[in-house]
């Protein structure tokens, strides 16, 4: 058993080291395990899509595999990730890598119907909702104060990473045997399963302190929790509004390049270095930030950076070559990652216990919905106007947009308030009955006495002095 370690340390001292965060064995299962499923998902969608494209030589039954991954979060996030916290969070989490597991390897069955395979791949998806809701609500147990930050600043940077490789080596399996492919996804899911059975402790399930209702009624707790809390409202107005525009020039990529290709430049690579590049740019911000820059000015560096996403991308008015729009996304890429990590896990800390897993389902559907809703608009301003131009005065409108939700972001001590408010035993932060209070009111504690200080919780420390940080994407 591992010793716990106070993470608590004065303002002047650095951000928590990646030594630390590694030390805890439990974050070590977690996060090797999570990689392997990541790699072997992108390895099942490069696969999946060849595999349904050569049975039905269809772009579109390809394109609608593809797609189908993203459906339970698109039609019943929220209320999958609910089931999270009725449970123990391994318990989820073993489960769901072995019903993936058994459902990817029906999906590699050869000469199965198209329809037979969009409707394993749909169900397999299903498990998705509530691993990752376990998975983001266990971060806070076995990581605390600023290791939770680091811990998720990695968790980010390796996603990044392993979609990149699992495209890589999808593609490559996919081409020779997308079967195999399939067969690696279905392994994957099984060595995480043992890993997290035998590398995480057994940890109780939290609980809210409120009776069990049904499955709609604690999805719709869930919402209330997020949108009605004035601190976490604003954190979620954040998360989302930079997930408006930082995800256009990459499902505008293939288009964008395309209409370069007559001015001599290579569609594909164009295409492909501009994918690249908001990965490269989130990985690189996500480990810089994350390890280099102090908890406090991390809090700080909060508001530029939620301006600095959007407006790096303004230039993409004057039409530049693909390399020079591949540096703008990557520096939008960078300041995305500085900022989510940071928002996630004051998120994580502000939340009560027993309501993370499915607010974690709150905000990772609305980031699916928000990147799908902005991807499919742009396009279509696209089929009228240039690409540069959509993409250039999207982005002005998101510098606005940031400007408008800084100007509103909360202070330090509304903050303090509601981490302190969370961390009272069985009491929850004051919901608004109306969002018309001021998006900075410190939150008030309700249940068993007052809020504690920020001094008197074992792993808190005001958000002025380190940061605690999502989701989902929320991780977040």
């Amino acid at each position: 058993m591992e010793a716990t370690v106070s993470d608590e340390r004065p303002l002047h001292e650095g951000p928590a080291t990646f030594g630390e965060v590694f030390a805890q064995r439990e974050y070590r299962a977690v996060l090797t395990a999570t990689t392997l499923s990541w790699i072997g998902d992108y390895i099942a969608k490069a696969a999946v899509t060849v595999l349904v494209y050569r049975e039905t030589d269809s772009v579109a039954l390809s394109a609608a595999a593809f797609a189908v991954s993203y459906l339970p979060w698109l039609i019943g996030g929220p209320l999958l990730s609910t089931v999270a916290d009725r449970c123990r969070y391994r318990s989820v989490m073993v489960n769901s890598d072995l019903f993936r597991m058994v459902l990817v390897a029906l999906v590699a069955v050869p000469n199965l119907p198209v329809w037979a395979i969009l409707g394993l791949l749909f169900a397999t998806t299903l498990a998705n909702p509530p691993s990752q809701a376990a998975r983001s609500a266990l971060m806070p147990v076995i990581l605390s104060g600023d290791r939770l930050v680091v811990g998720l600043s990695l968790n980010s940077s390796v996603g990044q990473a392993a979609q990149v490789t699992g495209y890589l080596v999808g593609a490559a399996i996919a081409t020779a045997s997308p079967t195999a492919a399939l067969l690696v996804n279905a392994a994957s899911f099984g060595v995480s399963a043992l890993i997290v059975r035998f590398g995480i402790s057994d940890h109780p399930r939290v609980v809210s302190g409120e009776p069990r209702t049904s499955l709609l009624r604690e999805t719709g707790a869930g919402f209330r929790m997020v949108f009605g809390t004035p601190v976490l409202r604003s954190i979620a107005v954040l998360v989302f509004s930079s997930m408006l525009f930082s995800i256009v020039p990459e499902g505008l990529a293939g288009a964008w390049a395309g209409e370069r290709s007559g001015e001599g430049v290579d569609a594909a690579a164009s295409q492909a270095v501009i994918m690249a590049a908001a990965p490269v740019g989130f990985i690189l911000g996500g480990l810089i930030i994350g390890r280099a820059v102090r908890p406090a000015r991390r809090v700080a560096l909060i508001r530029p950076f939620a301006v600095l996403a959007p407006l790096v991308l303004v230039p993409a008015l004057l039409d530049p070559p693909p390399g020079v729009v591949a540096v703008l996304v990557a520096v939008c890429g960078f300041s995305v990652a500085g900022l989510l990590p940071v928002a996630n896990g004051l998120f994580v800390r502000a939340l009560p216990d027993g309501y993370r897993a499915r607010a974690f389902g709150v905000m990772a559907t609305g980031m699916q919905v928000i990147q799908g809703f902005a991807v499919i608009v742009t396009g279509l301003l696209a089929e009228r106007f240039s690409i540069p131009g959509v993409v250039g005065l999207w982005s002005a409108a998101g510098v606005i947009l940031m400007l408008v939700v800084v100007a509103r972001w909360p202070s330090a001590a509304a903050f303090d308030a509601a981490i302190a408010a969370a961390k009272v035993p069985g009491a929850r932060p004051h919901v608004e009955s109306s969002p018309s209070a001021p998006a900075d009111t410190p939150v008030a504690a309700t249940g068993r006495g007052a809020a504690p200080t920020a001094e008197g919780s074992r792993d808190e420390a005001p958000v002025t002095g380190r940061r605690a940080a999502a989701g989902g994407t929320a991780t977040l």
